[in-house]
């Protein structure tokens, strides 16, 4: 890489909600500890969404691949997640070419909704129904992770576990505000249909961010 392309992919800018390091709560890598870096800005709009207020992108300051990178590296984390909002709504090849350089694993979480670029250690797909994902993402992805919020999610789940490639991880996980009723009926599902397992969100168990 040239020093103009360098120096191009550290001014990028993305809106940012927030960033943080934490332990990652859910699914394959629950347990790890992982940098958080949550762009703002979301065209998906889950009713149950635990973060609304990354949806509007305007409501959030912009900040540039140095400057992630800058943060990140206060830090001991290895492992840096993006998140949203809806992080694939951006060219997130910038960010991704920078962490790598670094000799740092980049990770997404997308719901799949938008074209995903950049060469990624780790692809966490969680669909949503009200806007499905496109057809490129399944085989892409490492993990498949659906939220349960009642008994038509399984179904769901099915359908969509039979586009992703058979060395997807295949996750379930209760949504938080239902837990007390759904995590049961995932328990049983799960039983019955093993090649599922459980994720569940550890950090908030935990009572950390």
């Amino acid at each position: 890489m040239s020093d103009t392309e360098k120096n191009n992919n550290l001014a990028f800018k993305y809106p940012v909600m927030e960033y943080f390091y934490t332990i990652q709560g859910e699914g394959y890598w629950s347990g790890t500890p992982a940098y958080f870096i949550r762009l703002a800005g979301c065209d998906v709009g889950c009713s149950w969404c635990d973060v609304k207020e990354s949806w509007n992108a305007d409501d959030h300051s912009k900040m540039s691949v140095a400057e992630l990178t800058h943060e990140v590296l206060k830090s001991k984390a290895l492992h840096i997640v993006i998140t949203g909002g809806e992080p694939a709504m951006y060219d997130l090849t910038p960010l991704v070419i920078e962490m790598k350089s670094l000799g740092l694993r980049i990770h997404i979480e997308t719901s799949g909704a938008h074209k995903l670029v950049g060469d990624w250690h780790w692809i966490c797909l969680s669909p949503k129904k009200f806007k499905p994902p496109v057809e490129s993402i399944y085989q892409k992805s490492n993990e498949l992770k659906i939220i349960v919020v009642n008994k038509s999610d399984f179904k769901f789940a099915e359908e969509h576990a039979a586009l992703v490639s058979d060395n997807c991880r295949l996750y379930l996980q209760p949504e938080w505000s239902k837990r007390d009723k759904i995590t049961q009926l995932v328990i049983e599902y799960v039983k019955e249909n093993p090649r599922w397992s459980i994720s569940l969100q550890t950090h908030k168990y935990l009572n950390i961010p």
